[in-house]
Formats: structure tokens, sequence, C-alpha cells
């Protein structure tokens, strides 16, 4: 679908703890200045008296009637149900809240919630990474094309997204991609946002220096430290983005081996990604090795950092052949090099949500 050409409008939201941001897009494109309300995370009637103010508001701004609402919001959820479960960081919601129902009673229209992790995902496989790529690999005479997209944030936790065959993949539970709960490769029974998230770096560059970690300065400063920019302990700053990306890397190959597709970054810490960004492809494409003393690669595909200039020209260039069909004159055309690539979000993470929650709803509209 040419989503830059539809002409339907969809209203979304982006939800935070403290704010809720309400805009509308059309065509790929925001179309109304955003609403900015208090999130009241405390208070069930507050946040919802919020929420019909924030999109009655969008909708008054709209020279058309929108046809749906499509949004992230912060799991655990039922989300296909549009139910948000016990939430930690926001207490009003517990037990179970119909907010979707809630939405589309209100204002008659579908009602269409995800995680945000998810939608960065579809964002991207819809109108971000994943066709910037495959134009690239027309474009270099390439017979090879992604289908398939493993998306990750880096930030204040570690969320994954899945895109297969261009649907997204949501899971029985709403709860698919959930890498947050991986086992951390660096340390014995904790999740991997134990290195994989803005408090990780800090507590390894705290655990290196002495320096308490309510002290240790945010992840901005701890990378112009890494580049010798500010003052600091360098070499530290320098393992806690190195310690994320052993641990990042050992987790996106997991994954890899699932999907087998690309990948992009995206969330705050991917700001810094020339810091951590060659070190995870160095543990995509580490080895394994057996007791008999054979050499097992990490994964069947190779890893290639397609912020690289050079890799990314290997990447594209790739491996085509001309084969002959038995008992043919035919010939055929195939890549005979498996690979995969990482790439850091281009869009940016906040804007490839909203394209994904729209993608999303006009896809289900039909």
């Amino acid at each position: 679908m040419k989503y830059n050409e539809d002409k339907r409008i969809v209203m979304t939201l982006d939800a935070g703890g403290t704010t809720l941001v309400f805009s509308a897009i059309q065509g790929n494109e925001q179309v109304v200045e955003e609403i900015t309300l208090p999130s009241s995370p405390d208070n069930l009637e507050i946040m919802f008296n919020n929420l019909v103010e924030g999109f009655s508001t969008v909708k008054s701004k709209l020279k058309e009637k929108p046809v749906a609402i499509s949004f992230a919001f912060p799991g655990p959820a039922d989300y296909s149900r549009g139910i948000i479960l016990d939430l930690p960081n926001l207490p009003a919601f517990r037990g179970g809240v119909a907010m979707g129902p809630f939405l589309e009673e209100k204002f008659g229209i579908p009602v269409f919630i995800n995680n945000d992790g998810d939608l960065f995902a579809y964002g991207e496989a819809i109108s971000g990474f994943l066709p910037e790529i495959n134009k690239k690999l027309e474009e270099s005479g390439s017979p090879k094309r992604y289908k398939n997209l493993a998306a990750f944030t880096i930030g204040t936790g570690f969320g994954c997204g899945l895109v297969r065959d261009g649907e997204l993949l949501t899971g029985d539970n709403s709860a698919a991609g959930e890498v947050w709960l991986f086992r951390d490769k660096l340390g014995k029974n904790i999740n991997i946002e134990n290195h994989v998230s803005i408090r990780g770096v800090k507590r390894t560059y705290s655990r290196i220096t002495g320096i308490p970690e309510n002290e240790v300065p945010e992840p901005k400063v701890l990378y112009k430290i890494a580049k010798g920019e500010s003052k600091g302990e360098r070499e530290a700053a320098l393992n806690a983005f190195g310690e994320l990306a052993e641990a990042a890397g050992d987790a996106i190959a997991h994954v890899v081996t699932l999907i087998d597709g690309l990948v992009v970054i995206g969330g705050g810490l991917s700001r810094a990604w020339e810091l951590f960004l060659q070190e995870i492809i160095n543990e995509m494409n580490s080895k394994y090795t057996r007791p008999s003393g054979e050499v097992l690669g990490r994964l069947i595909p190779k890893a290639y950092n397609l912020e690289d200039e050079k890799q990314l020209t290997e990447f594209l260039s790739g491996s085509k052949r001309e084969i002959l069909v038995p008992g043919t004159s035919r010939s055929i055309s195939y890549d005979a090099y498996p690979r995969t690539g990482v790439a850091i979000s281009k869009i940016g993470t906040a804007r490839a949500v909203s394209l994904g929650a729209y993608a999303f709803a006009i896809n289900k509209l039909g």
C-alpha cells in the first residue's frame, strides 16, 4: 500500500508516564500541531478525561473526520482487545482497564493499541529502513530482497518488535519480542537490561570507577567522556558501552536466528551508536567451539554494520550467480551469500512509531 497517498486520517497518541501527546496523521504526514496534556498515572478518571479532551481537541482541528485512533501504550496488555493490564509505572491501571472500548464508545471509530516496540518495527518495515535497503539492493542490481525485520530500542529499557513478511508479529498473549526478559550473557540470573539500558550503562560505569550510581553522569555525558570530549574516566566509559554491545549483540543474534531478517536500532542510546554498533556486529559474527575443537559460526548469515560504507557496499554486492535449470536451456539468477545487516533508524524512533500506528490502522481498515 502507498500510505503517503492515502487520504484517510488517523488520530494518534504518544503516551508517557508524565505527558500525553496527541496528533493526527494523513498520508504518512502529521496534519495538526501536537496537543500535550498530563497523563495523571495515579488517577484513572483524570487520565481518561484527558484522553477524551486530547482526542476531541485534535478532532476539532481536522478538516475531515478521522477514520480511527491508533497509538502505542505501555504493557502488559491484551492489545487486540484494547485492555491495559497492571502497569508498574501507571498505578491507576490495575485489574484490567478497557481503554480501547472506552475510546470507541466516546468517538464512534475503531481504536487500535499496540506496544511501542511493535509499532517502531512496523513503521521501519513499512516506511523506513526495510524499503530503503531493498531500494538500494535493487539499484545495485542484486536479486536479494528482505521481508523480515527485527527492530530494537535501547533507552530506558531494551525493547523489540518483529515484522514477518509485512505482518506485525504480536503473539497470542500480546507479548512477542519481549527481549528485555532475555538472560544477560554477562550476568548470572539477571535479565539483559542490567547492561542494555540507560541505567545499565550508568551501573557499569559506577562499578568500574567506584562512583556511586546516583552520581554517574547521564549517557550523553558518558558518550562525550568516551570520545575524549569531556573530563572523566574514558576507559570506564568505553567499557560501559562495550559491555552494552556484547550483551545486546548476543540477544540480537538470538532473535536473528528466529526471524532471519534485517535489524534496525532506535531509542535514546542509539545516538551513541559509533561506540557500540561495530562491537554488536563482532558479537553476532563470533564463533562457538565444539568439544571436538570444530569452530561453528554464531549465525548462519554474516552480519554487517550498514553504517559503515565499506561494509554496506559489500552487503549490497552479495554474490549474484546464474545457474542453469537442469534439463533446460533456461537460467535463473540468485544471491548465494546469506547475510544480515544492522543499521540505526534514520527516521527516528518517535516518527517510526507514529508511522507504524498509522499503517497498522489503515491495514486493519482495509
